[in-house]
């Protein structure tokens, strides 16, 4: 996530999230110190989300875990495939 983003961007960028799981969810990142929450106190609802800087560390570790499975996507269903047959 880059910057600030509203429940309803959030809510678009994610298929088949629902507003419950969605708003349990972001809770939950906050009160794991993930995510800042910044309600703006306005009559008309305006709260935005961002990513504190553990949680743009978690998300650096987590592109490199999805990249390295990418890359060994591969040989690691062949194996999978391999000890099956056996």
């Amino acid at each position: 996530m880059q910057g600030t983003k509203r429940f309803g961007e959030l809510r678009r960028q994610i298929d088949g999230i629902n507003e419950r799981m969605l708003t349990q969810t972001l809770q939950q990142l906050e009160q794991d110190g993930l995510i800042d929450r910044k309600d703006f106190q306005t009559i008309s609802p305006h709260v935005e989300y961002s990513l504190t800087p553990l949680g743009k560390q978690a998300g650096e570790h987590l592109k490199n875990l999805v990249d390295w499975l990418q890359d060994n996507l591969g040989e690691i269903l062949a194996q999978k495939q391999k000890r099956q047959g056996e």
